[in-house]
């Protein structure tokens, strides 16, 4: 049987898309999602909200001359509707808001239009937005933006973002005095008497619901009776700012499902772009797929609604770039070109003449600039892949335009660019060829510590406090996802600040995953020196040694090293203050990547096993200035034969 055509339906202050699955309806010239039916439901969006908090698009910006990461929050209303496509296969609207300057100081420089459409037979609608900045308009920072769904509270109340990932949450008003009390910072409250008594005890904070970037596609909600899942799937990652394991929020009590492009969480001011008078800008956030299911009979269990939602996400990324927008600034598939060839590493004194293969090495093209730059790019689009385990990469669907090509390798410290420029465009297939990433080295491995990840989640992180749970993250393998787990270091090491002995201790037990401050008996906090001693059977006191010290994360933090001397006047290295990141209160294992290398005179040394490096954190304002390890390296000189690997 033939599903029914799309209908538009236009109103004096609404307008409605229909095509026989659901209903959506949006406010007329607002462009605000007031309302969605489904399934029986009159409205999956709450209807206790006001209508201009249900579903839309917003942002947050500041001046240019602001600081930090706060800005003005505005949900993004339209002023201007029109239909740009209608007919019974296929309906786009348009909902655009123009700048001028008598908004100057007022309204975000930017036109915005944002678009929805919905096809035939398509249990679920898309939507996309266009943002533009013209040459001669104001300097703005854009702090973030994104797209929000608030569902409701009487009937969605299971969430699912992962397979291990996925619960009975809260209701929002668990989370308000006196049912709820505020713990570190308001994000994070402790459920002192929830409706729901099994949830009592228990922590709720809508970071420990965050994720990468390259693993955050699909998350939503279920509803029970009726069984319906509420599904907010984001089939690529182009548009979003900071590259495949930049971390952002998905779905959260509410309930609330979002799918965010540009944020500075997990990274600081860094990822704010910040554009000037003369820069002109334009960028295609979207299209995103809002999905709604039901199962196929009245038996089926409704948590597998998440199965079907998972499906659904696949069918949405096979047909990634989709060819149904109709806008001009969003290019077709065939207006794309693509990119291929292999990555091999080369590592000086693990074997001269050999190459091995990136295996499983991330490569992706961002906009042209330093080695690592594609962390903190924000502004353009970013197109990422994963190697396989010969090292062997393609990337396909990528926007004409000039590009790097970036890549980090798992098992490998620092970061690889290919120097050329790579221009692509429209139906251009390139194969790049064998390209060699020579990871820094100046010498034998003489010992290391943890693997060189990007992340801290290797090293030993406690248990929770009993009385700051969230049962999800009980056995689990994120567990540093818990709440207050910074504040068991201080129990564990009370007096005396963690000490590691190579060849003796295990990292996986004996490195805590942060190093965090240590509160006092006042209240204030106090930075801690980390030890790590080790054995030398011979020391060059004429040559350098080489430090490599790679840093997953670090929030208002300052490393200090030292050498054999705890109480030197001046380290041998300083960091200098670095960190904007908040991973550790966000529950996050890692944030922005920092790699140093220090060089250690051989002087400094000596045979035996009575060396020392000192490992400082200056910085004690609070509980969370703290710095994550990823990997640490202790390298001999390049002219190493007395030196013996430990």
């Amino acid at each position: 049987m033939a599903t029914p055509g799309v209908q538009l339906i236009i109103q004096d202050h609404h307008v409605v898309m229909d095509n026989g699955i659901l209903k959506v309806t949006l406010s007329n010239p607002d462009g605000v999602v007031i309302g969605i039916e489904y399934n029986g439901i009159d409205n999956l969006l709450e209807v206790l909200n006001d209508e201009s908090n249900r579903g839309y698009w917003d942002l947050v910006w500041s001046s240019p001359t602001s600081t930090g990461t706060t800005g003005k929050f505005d949900v993004i209303k339209g002023s201007t509707f029109k239909v740009i496509l209608e007919d019974e296969d296929q309906l786009e609207l348009s909902f655009t808001r123009t700048w001028d300057t008598s908004l100057e100081g007022k309204l975000v420089p930017l036109n915005i239009d944002k678009r929805f459409i919905m096809l035939r037979g398509s249990s679920g609608f898309y939507s996309y937005a266009i943002y533009e900045h013209l040459e001669d308009w104001p300097a703005f920072n854009l702090d973030e933006t994104r797209i929000a769904f608030k569902l409701r509270k009487d009937k969605f109340q299971y969430m699912a973002m992962a397979d291990n990932r996925q619960r009975n949450m809260p209701l929002p008003d668990d989370r308000i005095p006196p049912r709820g009390q505020p713990l570190a910072y308001p994000e994070a409250v402790l459920l002192v008497d929830p409706i729901e008594p099994e949830l009592k005890g228990e922590v709720d904070d809508k970071y420990q619901y965050s994720c990468d970037n390259k693993d955050s596609q699909v998350h939503g909600w279920i509803c029970k009776d009726p069984a319906v899942g509420f599904w907010l799937i984001t089939p690529s990652n182009e548009f979003r700012s900071g590259g495949p394991v930049k971390q952002n929020l998905t779905s959260h009590v509410g309930p609330t499902t979002l799918s965010v492009f540009l944020s500075a969480h997990y990274s600081g001011e860094d990822l704010v772009p910040k554009f000037k008078t003369n820069e002109a800008w334009k960028k295609v956030f979207g299209p995103v797929f809002i999905y709604a299911n039901s199962p196929y009979n009245d038996y089926d269990d409704p948590i597998k609604l998440w199965d079907d939602a998972k499906l659904q996400m696949l069918v949405e990324v096979q047909s990634w770039p989709y060819n149904f927008p109709e806008s001009g600034d969003f290019p077709k598939w065939d207006e794309r070109g693509n990119i291929s060839g292999r990555l091999m590493v080369k590592e000086r004194f693990i074997d001269d003449d050999d190459y091995s293969s990136a295996k499983y090495a991330y490569v992706g093209l961002a906009t042209p600039g330093d080695v690592g730059s594609w962390q903190r790019e924000c502004k353009n689009y970013q197109f990422w892949t994963q190697a396989d385990d010969d090292g062997y990469f393609s990337i396909n669907n990528i926007r004409a335009g000039d590009y790097n090509v970036y890549a980090w390798v798992p098992g490998f410290i620092g970061d690889y660019k290919y120097d050329v420029v790579v221009t692509i465009t429209e139906g251009c297939d390139i194969d790049i060829g064998d390209l060699v990433y020579e990871p820094p080295r100046d010498g034998p491995t003489l010992w290391e510590i943890g693997i060189p990840d990007r992340s801290a989640a290797e090293f030993y992180v406690p248990d929770p406090n009993p009385k700051y749970i969230n049962k999800l993250y009980v056995d689990h393998p994120d567990k540093f996802r818990q709440y207050g787990i910074w504040e068991r270091y201080a129990e564990l090491y009370p007096e005396k600040d963690l000490i590691y002995t190579i060849g003796v201790s295990d990292y996986t037990k004996d490195w805590f995953f942060a190093q965090v401050t240590r509160k006092k008996e006042d209240n204030t906090y106090q930075g801690t020196t980390w030890q790590i001693k080790f054995n030398l059977d011979n020391v060059n006191k004429k040559d350098r040694y080489k430090l490599r010290v790679a840093l997953a994360s670090a929030t208002y933090s300052e490393l200090q090293v030292r050498v054999n001397d705890s109480k030197a006047n001046r380290p041998i290295f300083s960091s200098g203050l670095i960190g904007k990141d908040n991973s550790i209160a966000r529950h996050g294992i890692h944030g922005l990547y920092w790699l140093y290398n220090i060089d250690i005179q051989g002087s400094l040394l000596v045979e035996g096993d009575n060396n020392t490096i000192f490992l400082t954190q200056t910085r004690s304002n609070g509980p969370f200035q703290a710095i994550m390890y990823d990997y640490i390296r202790l390298e001999g000189p390049a002219n190493s034969s007395f030196n013996k690997k430990i």
